[in-house]
């Protein structure tokens, strides 16, 4: 599924790599927090226009009973073809269904040590601007003497989700919690009309929980993710749209 050092990556931009094997072997491994969402895929868009780093695997948790990315909801078949499409390997933490935080922590822990094993010493993550987040993804890294790496910490969110389109990034609102947002908004398109039709309590990028999406184009990919928009369902609390792999 990955592409290894030396071989060139098309992307939708153009090339990301086409460089020889010494110069690839001087950069940073760097591994990433992937959810397969927006912030995720700005994190690896930032990544691959810093030349000092070179992005070596997508970090996921995945909800074994579902078979499909935790929280999100989305088919762990498109995840696989998303990270095929962005061309780097997938490493996944698999937890049951309702798993509790140690557990998690166990789990995601074990694929921290599997990285740092690697030769990866820091993880980069798509978060914001919640520093409670932030500070419990630094503690995590610590006990495995990794660092966390936050590209997109503190840019301003109403910038950032318009920058996302303008890029050509493609998304759907795969998960809406309807405490925050109305249910409606599950399967919509991530777009222009969507930040408008937003809220003003709801921030653009819904780094408060407010949605998650998942992302199928972009200058990060050699080729779209192909799926439709399937059923929506409410459950255990939250407003999923099904992603049909096509």
């Amino acid at each position: 599924m990955g592409r290894e050092s030396g071989e060139k990556f098309e992307g939708r931009a153009g090339p990301f790599r086409n460089v020889d094997n010494d110069t690839l072997s001087m950069r940073e491994p760097v591994a990433i927090g992937w959810s397969g969402g927006k912030d995720s895929a700005l994190t690896l868009h930032a990544l691959r226009g810093d030349p000092s780093i070179r992005v070596t695997a997508l970090l996921t948790t995945v909800t074994d009973p579902y078979d499909r990315v935790s929280m999100h909801g989305v088919r762990r078949t498109l995840l696989a073809s998303q990270a095929a499409a962005v061309g780097l390997p997938l490493s996944e933490a698999h937890i049951p269904a309702g798993a509790s935080n140690a557990v998690y922590e166990a789990a995601f822990g074990a694929v921290l040590a599997d990285q740092r094993s690697r030769g990866v010493n820091r993880v980069a993550f798509g978060d914001l601007f919640l520093a409670d987040i932030r500070a419990y993804r630094e503690r995590q890294l610590a006990a495995l003497s990794m660092t966390g790496l936050f590209p997109l910490w503190e840019r301003d969110t109403h910038e950032l989700a318009r920058e996302f389109i303008s890029l050509g990034f493609k998304a759907t609102l795969v998960c809406v919690d309807p405490r925050r947002l109305d249910a409606s908004f599950a399967g919509r398109s991530f777009d222009a009309d969507l930040l408008d039709d937003l809220p003003p309590d709801v921030d653009p990028c819904g780094e408060n929980g407010e949605f998650h999406t998942f992302v199928t184009d972009g200058p990060i990919f050699a080729t779209p993710v192909a799926c439709t928009r399937g059923v929506v369902v409410h459950r255990e609390g939250f407003v999923f749209c099904d992603l049909i792999p096509s």
